[in-house]
């Protein structure tokens, strides 16, 4: 049979995650739907990782195998119809062998997480970013955010429900930097690492962001780390300034 590597985008607002689920909207079931309009019957596709409710993508990816052969565009334009009105688009796809995998094969994933510091609501971007109403110390939490660089021990920073057999993990990047914004400070954090523990990112921000209201110091940061506990742990931040904004490969099956 085929197989396909998917690269998609998706708004996380209207789904209960990535995975499906029996009884609420999640992405995987609105593609599997539009699949089994082009090949009837049962389909499953693989990601390369599974988001939570509320939790954004622009560089998702995914495997699934078919019957036909199809032509790469026609297969993403294809799923693209049937996938309206919902606000999920496939933006590449490319055959791949049987034993490449979408999670498996995948050697670095890269998050950003948007926060904006405003008074006022957001109207056109609610829902799309985190807001919080004080003004923040960027470079203060890059020094907090400093202290995580490296292999650790992560139980701090994961949830309590996360299935990893390790909370052993090595981050390669997370950056704090301010963004111009019309209105308030934007803030983009930028992490990359070959793979997270459950939460962790949003565990990451929350923690960021008690530093950068002069809540916590920098050095704290440090300090939550090597408690081990997940008690220590800053507030875990929302989920919807989340993007799982790319994924690395070997050979990337999109250039």
């Amino acid at each position: 049979m085929p197989r396909f590597a998917l690269k998609i985008e998706y708004l996380g607002t209207p789904f209960a995650g990535w995975q499906r689920q029996a009884d609420q909207p999640s992405v995987q079931g609105a593609i599997e739907t539009a699949l089994a309009r082009l090949e009837p019957g049962a389909h499953t596709i693989a990601a390369a990782g599974r988001t939570d409710a509320g939790v954004h993508a622009t560089g998702q990816v995914a495997h699934c195998d078919l019957a036909q052969d199809w032509d790469p565009f026609r297969l993403s334009e294809a799923l693209n119809y049937h996938l309206k009105p919902l606000p999920v688009a496939i933006i590449a796809c490319a055959p791949v062998s049987d034993d490449w995998h979408a999670r498996f094969s995948a050697v670095e994933r890269r998050y950003l997480f948007k926060l904006i510091a405003r008074r006022a609501p957001l109207t056109f971007e609610a829902g799309q970013m985190w807001q919080v109403k004080h003004p923040l110390d960027v470079d203060a939490m890059q020094q907090g955010a400093n202290h995580l660089l490296g292999r650790h021990d992560f139980t701090t920073f994961r949830s309590t429900m996360c299935q990893a057999d390790s909370p052993l993990r090595t981050l390669d990047e997370l950056n704090v930097q301010s963004q111009p914004h019309e209105s308030g400070q934007l803030i983009h954090f930028h992490v990359r690492a070959r793979s997270f523990l459950h939460n962790q990112v949003r565990s990451f921000v929350g923690t960021l962001e008690r530093v950068g209201a002069g809540a916590w110091r920098p050095e704290d940061v440090s300090r939550v780390l090597a408690a081990k506990d997940r008690t220590a742990c800053g507030p875990v931040c929302p989920p919807e300034g989340l993007y799982l904004a790319g994924v690395t490969y070997p050979d990337d099956p999109f250039s």
